[in-house]
């Protein structure tokens, strides 16, 4: 699947809030030891990796995850990639807020969602898709269908994205995962998007670099395009 560009988006590290069973929203809540851990050991899995660019949401709690996992890299601030806006929500405790009339609505029909003083769910999704596919389309524009790039993130704008890369309505998005400092990767074609990997905690991503194109002498005069899927599954990435 030569042809675009791939994204990889790495969800920030523990913060003290989620080990509190807190819901931090955009406060300035920091990584923990395991965070700052965790935040490292993908720093090894990434290691090597050709990032084209590194694009991160404005908290701190993301910049600390970069810090500790690129620390050579300069990270661009976007907007678009910032936690959604819980409002009132921020800084309570997620078991006082399962009792919220709320609740059910974001785990059952987010996309109705809208949280007291903030942001609707549905929002949250358009501004972060909108984010990674302007991003991607620039970065195979300027440097080539192999390139890769990082987004790091929060977990409900990752899963977000990837319900949108998976087609399916917001309302679903409760079934995906996205772990502290897990990487799910994306590669979005002129016809559909592919999840490549979901939300990977762990082994090599290596693979997630698109080898480079055959010489044209080699190339057959029919081939399945980079938006056609493998039918029969295909042979995966070559290691």
């Amino acid at each position: 699947m030569g042809g675009v560009a791939t994204l990889l988006l790495l969800r920030h590290g523990r913060t003290t809030a989620n080990a509190a069973g807190g819901l931090a929203g955009r406060q300035p809540v920091e990584l923990d030891d395991t965070g700052r851990a965790q935040a490292t050991a993908v720093g090894e899995r990434l290691r090597g990796l050709p990032l084209a660019a590194v694009v991160t949401s404005p908290l701190i709690r993301c910049r600390q995850t970069l810090e500790l996992a690129l620390p050579q890299a300069s990270p661009t601030v976007d907007e678009g990639l910032i936690e959604c806006g819980y409002g009132s929500w921020e800084g309570q405790p997620l078991k006082k807020l399962a009792k919220e009339p709320l609740w059910p609505v974001v785990q059952q029909h987010p996309s109705a969602a809208v949280f007291p003083e903030g942001e609707s769910m549905a929002a949250m999704a358009a501004r972060a898709v909108a984010a990674v596919r302007t991003w991607d389309a620039r970065i195979t524009a300027e440097h080539g269908p192999e390139a890769v790039w990082l987004a790091c993130s929060h977990g409900d704008v990752i899963k977000a994205i990837v319900a949108d890369a998976l087609g399916v309505h917001l309302d679903l998005f409760q079934r995906i995962v996205a772990d502290p400092a897990s990487v799910t990767a994306i590669r979005y074609t002129p016809l559909r998007p592919f999840v490549v990997r979901l939300n990977d905690t762990g082994g090599d991503l290596a693979a997630l670099v698109p080898p480079p194109p055959p010489p044209k002498r080699r190339r057959r005069a029919t081939r399945p395009t980079d938006s056609d899927a493998a039918v029969g599954g295909g042979a995966g990435a070559v290691r």
